[in-house]
């Protein structure tokens, strides 16, 4: 069984910038498929950007398109998010997510998602 432990989060201004880390263990990630999601208060939980395993495909929601970067280190079993221009609405709890089959490309969608870490939070104030 996989588990997944996020990192990096904190606080900082609006404009700023963050990057977010997933590491796995207990099984190899990198032949899975895997996501970045977010949840604010009193918010489902919605869909930031995923990766493929093999890292060759990416897709982000529109709301960070241009401002984020998902990538993976497969030789580390760890994904990474570089968030860049963090705005107030960044703000949010961030999971990470690992999809349920192996050499799938991405998903926008929480049920193609079988393992998820503890969530790191993310605050930007303006």
């Amino acid at each position: 069984q996989v588990q997944l432990v996020e990192s990096g989060g904190g606080l900082v201004q609006a404009g700023g910038s963050l990057r977010l880390s997933c590491a796995g263990s207990g099984r190899a990630l990198r032949f899975y498929g895997m996501g970045w999601f977010r949840q604010a208060p009193g918010k489902e939980r919605e869909f930031v950007a995923a990766i493929s395993w093999n890292g060759g495909s990416t897709d982000y929601s529109d709301s960070v398109k241009g401002r984020f970067t998902i990538s993976r280190d497969n030789a580390k079993n760890t994904m990474f998010l570089q968030m860049n221009s963090l705005k107030p609405e960044d703000t949010a709890v961030y999971y990470c997510t690992a999809s349920r089959t192996s050499l799938g490309s991405t998903s926008r969608f929480t049920d193609n998602y079988a393992t998820w870490g503890q969530g790191t939070q993310v605050t930007v104030s303006s």
